[in-house]
C-alpha cells in the first residue's frame, strides 16, 4: 500500500518544493526542538505531588455503567444511593482537582429521586419496557462546560462572557437525559476550548489527578481528572484536535472520538454553521470501562448509530492491525519523539493480538508529516469562529498584544487561547498555494487510509508523544498534536487506549483509529485491551470496607 511503503518519496518531495519547506517549517523545527529540550528539564527537575485526595471507599465507585444499569433494574442499588456516592466522591477530590465549574448536586438528588419512584413501581415486565424506553435511568455523568447544560455555567474560560448560562441542553445532552441519565455538573475546560491545558483566569488550573503538578490536558480536562479520579462513571466531552483523546491519555482512561459528522454538536460552544465544523467538531464519551462506550455512543449518536453497524459484529481474528511508533530519519527533527514507555505499550499490544493470531504490519508515519499543517490550515478556513477578545472582526494587534502581557502574567487571557486564535487568523503562514497543496495531500492520505484499513482495519499510533506535561509549558506542546488533530480533519473515528503507568507513574496509551462508521472496531479493540491489560490503573489503591 502506499501509506506503507511510499515515505521515502514523500518526504523528498516535501523538502524539494521550496514552497513547502517554508518559515513556518524552520519554526516548528525550532519549536520541536525547544519543546523536547524543555519538557526534558521539567521531567528532570519538577518533583511529583502525589494525590492528597482519599482513595475509593464505595464499591458503587468501581463499577460500570452496565453493571450499574443491571443492579439498578434488579432493585439491588438505588440511584439516589449512587448519585450520593458519586456527589461526596466530588467533593473529596475537586478540592484538590479544581475540576468543577458548577454543580446541580440539589436537582441530582431530585432526579435520582424520580427515576427511583419510576423503577419502584415497576414489576418485572415493566422494567423490561422501563429500561428499553430509558437505557440509562438513574446513571449520573459530568458535562464538559462547552458542551451546554441548560441552567449552568456557559462562561467557557472568557472574562466577558461572565456569569453567563447555558440557555438550552446541547443535543448530545439532551439525548443523554431522555435516556434517563442525570447530569451532575459542568467541569473545567480552556478559554474558547483553545488549549491543551485546562488553566483559565476565570478558574485557575485544573489539575492532573496522578500528579497535581501536571495538567489533566485539554480542552476536556475537567472530565478527564474526574474520570481519572473515579469521580464520574463517564463524562460527555467534545473533540476538535484531540480534546477527548489527549484529556484521557494523561488522566488514564478511554476516550472516543466518532467519526466525523455522527454526533451532532448543536448547543455545544463554539457553534458555528459552517457544514465542515460538524465534520471537525464532535461529541462523545469518555469513561474508565471500555465496555461503556458502545453503550454510550449509541445513546449519543441517535437513530444515526445505525450507521455503526454494531449488530453486524466482526470477529476478532479477521481485525487487521496496522500500528506505527513515530516519525523517523530527518522527518523525526520535525516532531517530538515518543516516549519509550509509549512505544512499548504499543509493542505489548501488538505482540498481545499477534499472539492471538492476528495479522499485524507495522507502517511508517513520514507520510503523515504535513499531519499539523494539514489541520491547522483546515481550522483556520472555518468561518463564523468567535473571537476570545470579543472584537468582529478580531485584530492582530489587540492579539500580539495581549499575547505579549500573557508572558508575565498581566493578559485577561489564556495564552494559548491567544496564539490559537492568531493563528488562524494568520491562516498559520500558510500560503494560498501550500493550502491547495495541503488539501490535496489531506484528500489522497484519507482516500489510501480508508483503502488500507477497510471494513476491518484498525492503526495504532501514539495519541501524543508523551505523558502529561507541566503547567504553563503548553504553548511548545502544540508542535506534539499533529497525528490527533489530522483524524478530525480526515474524519476517522479513534479511541484513546490507557495502557498502565510509565516510570514516573503517570498513565500512557495510544489511540485505535478505523475507518469512517468503523467506530466498533475501535471499540472492540479496547474492550480486548482493557480485559489483557487491565485498562483503568487507579492513582490510589481502592480501600474499600468489606
Amino acid at each position: 500500500m502506499p501509506i506503507i511503503e511510499d515515505h521515502k518519496q514523500n518526504y523528498l518531495q516535501r523538502f524539494q518544493n521550496t514552497d513547502m519547506f517554508s518559515f513556518i517549517h524552520i519554526l516548528i523545527a525550532i519549536g520541536t526542538a525547544l519543546c523536547f529540550i524543555m519538557n526534558t528539564l521539567v521531567n528532570w527537575f519538577i518533583s511529583r505531588k502525589r494525590p492528597t485526595y482519599p482513595p475509593i471507599q464505595d464499591e458503587l465507585l468501581i463499577k460500570s455503567v452496565g453493571e450499574l444499569v443491571a443492579e439498578l433494574r434488579q432493585k439491588k442499588i438505588t440511584s439516589h444511593q449512587l448519585v450520593r456516592a458519586y456527589i461526596s466522591r466530588i467533593q473529596a477530590v475537586n478540592p484538590s482537582l479544581n475540576a468543577v465549574i458548577e454543580n446541580r448536586f440539589e436537582y441530582a438528588l431530585k432526579d435520582a429521586q424520580h427515576a427511583d419512584s419510576l423503577i419502584a413501581k415497576a414489576n418485572n415486565a415493566q422494567l423490561v419496557a422501563l429500561f428499553a424506553r430509558y437505557p440509562l435511568l438513574g446513571i449520573p455523568f459530568t458535562v464538559k462546560e462547552s458542551a451546554g447544560l441548560k441552567g449552568l455555567s456557559f462562561v467557557i474560560g472568557n472574562i466577558y462572557r461572565q456569569n453567563m448560562k447555558c440557555e438550552h441542553d446541547s443535543v448530545v445532552a439532551e439525548r443523554l437525559r431522555s435516556a434517563g441519565c442525570i447530569p451532575l455538573l459542568v467541569s473545567a475546560n480552556p478559554e474558547f476550548c483553545m488549549s491543551y491545558e485546562t488553566n483559565t483566569i476565570m478558574n485557575g488550573k485544573c489539575r492532573n489527578p496522578y500528579d497535581l503538578n501536571r495538567v489533566s490536558g485539554g480542552s476536556s480536562g475537567g472530565e478527564g481528572a474526574l474520570n481519572g479520579a473515579g469521580a464520574t462513571p463517564f463524562g460527555l466531552a467534545s473533540d476538535i484536535g484531540g480534546s477527548i483523546r489527549l484529556p484521557s491519555m494523561f488522566c488514564g482512561v478511554f476516550g472516543h472520538k466518532a467519526t466525523g459528522g455522527l454526533i451532532p454538536i448543536k448547543g455545544s460552544f463554539p457553534y458555528v454553521e459552517d457544514p465542515r465544523f460538524a465534520q471537525y467538531l464532535t461529541a462523545g464519551p469518555i469513561t474508565r470501562f471500555a465496555k461503556d462506550l458502545p453503550i454510550l455512543l449509541q445513546v449519543m449518536a441517535g437513530d444515526d448509530s445505525n450507521k455503526l453497524k454494531f449488530h453486524e459484529p466482526v470477529k476478532l481474528k479477521d481485525i487487521k492491525i496496522y500500528y506505527a511508533y513515530g516519525f523517523s530519519g530527518c522527518e523525526a527533527l520535525m516532531h517530538l519523539p515518543t516516549a519509550f514507555d509509549i512505544q512499548l505499550a504499543i509493542t505489548r499490544a501488538v505482540k498481545c493480538f499477534e499472539k492471538g493470531g492476528l495479522t499485524t504490519k507495522q507502517v511508517n508515519l513520514n507520510k503523515f508529516g504535513n499531519a499539523r499543517e494539514i489541520g491547522i490550515r483546515a481550522l483556520s478556513e472555518l468561518h463564523g469562529i468567535p473571537s476570545v477578545t470579543t472584537q468582529s472582526p478580531p485584530k492582530i494587534r489587540t492579539l500580539i498584544w495581549q499575547l505579549i502581557l500573557s508572558l508575565i502574567g498581566k493578559s485577561v487571557h489564556n495564552r494559548d487561547a491567544v496564539f490559537m486564535e492568531w493563528m488562524r487568523l494568520e491562516k498559520a503562514y500558510i500560503s494560498d498555494k501550500q493550502a491547495d497543496e495541503l488539501r490535496a495531500e489531506s484528500k489522497k492520505l484519507k482516500e489510501e487510509l480508508v483503502q488500507m484499513l477497510g471494513e476491518n482495519g484498525v492503526l495504532f499510533l501514539p495519541t501524543f508523544p508523551t505523558s502529561a506535561f507541566a503547567f504553563n509549558t503548553s504553548t511548545l506542546n502544540l508542535v506534539g498534536v499533529g497525528l490527533m488533530l489530522l483524524f478530525n480533519i480526515l474524519g476517522l473515528p479513534a479511541t484513546h487506549v490507557p495502557m498502565g503507568l510509565d516510570h514516573r507513574g503517570l498513565p500512557i496509551g495510544f489511540q485505535v483509529v478505523a475507518a469512517p462508521y468503523q467506530d466498533k472496531l475501535c471499540l472492540q479493540i479496547a474492550a480486548e485491551l482493557e480485559g489483557a491489560f487491565g485498562g483503568w490503573v487507579p492513582p490510589l489503591s481502592h480501600d474499600i470496607k468489606a
